[in-house]
């Protein structure tokens, strides 16, 4: 699995596993190895994290069985864009971030830009970013008493004139992605046709998913369309999910 944090492995994996309706998820042998996790004492303790935190609600009836909260979806979306406008609507703000940090500061830069890459930024003009996503609280917490706070500038704005179909695709080349979706597809079929052993596939097919959705910025239906081709995905991974895990 390409995802090397603990607590972003775990958050997906009750996201992934808990499906659209926050089902309670089981930490069992499938989840540690599907997700490339072991129960040790930092696993355990990242779990108490999150926990403590809201993020996820242990079920007392049964045993090392959780449920990701609505804190803890707020979280995933962090991490992984792509999930949050699958239960949130859109308010139609658009959220602009700029930053020109000197290129003798260039590790403040590329610091900055680790900690954003994830929030669905896509490149509008040199030195500006442009986002759906509400990233403005998240982006005082990070800058806010730090050196780089002097080179970032944030606005928020509504979208009044011009193509947005132009606009999406100059900056996050939405063909290009539909065309991920399309070979991670086919990619699946090929997964689902090896002679091995369900939890194995389920596993290759979960990680797939994930190299995906890492670079799936996750716009909005108001941008994309209901028949975006990456909710499809979350359709038909809930579908292979059930057949797989069922038979495991």
């Amino acid at each position: 699995m390409g995802i090397k944090e603990r607590r972003a492995k775990i958050l997906l994996a009750f996201c992934l596993l808990g499906g659209k309706s926050a089902k309670a998820v089981e930490i069992d042998e499938i989840f540690l190895k599907v997700f490339d996790l072991s129960l040790n004492q930092k696993t355990k303790s990242t779990i108490q994290a999150l926990i403590k935190k809201g993020s996820l609600v242990a079920d007392e009836s049964k045993k090392s069985t959780y449920t990701l909260t609505d804190v803890g979806f707020a979280e995933v979306g962090t991490e992984f864009p792509y999930f949050r406008f699958l239960k949130h609507d859109w308010d139609g703000v658009w959220r602009v971030l700029s930053y020109e940090i000197p290129e003798k500061k260039r590790e403040l830069r590329d610091r900055l830009r680790r900690e954003v890459a994830s929030w669905g930024l896509g490149p509008w003009h040199r030195s500006f970013w442009l986002t759906p996503h509400p990233i403005i609280a998240d982006l005082k917490n990070l800058v806010s008493g730090k050196e780089e706070q002097q080179y970032v500038q944030a606005f928020e704005a509504s979208h009044v004139f011009g193509d947005e179909e132009v606009l999406i695709e100059k900056v996050w080349g939405k063909i290009r992605l539909g065309e991920l979706y399309k070979s991670l597809f086919k990619e699946w079929h090929d997964i689902l046709s090896k002679d091995m052993a369900k939890v194995d596939k389920f596993t290759m097919i979960v990680n797939s998913y994930t190299n995906v959705i890492r670079v799936d910025p996750g716009l909005p239906k108001e941008l994309l369309g209901k028949a975006w081709i990456g909710y499809e995905a979350l359709d038909l991974f809930s579908e292979i999910k059930e057949i797989l895990l069922s038979q495991a």
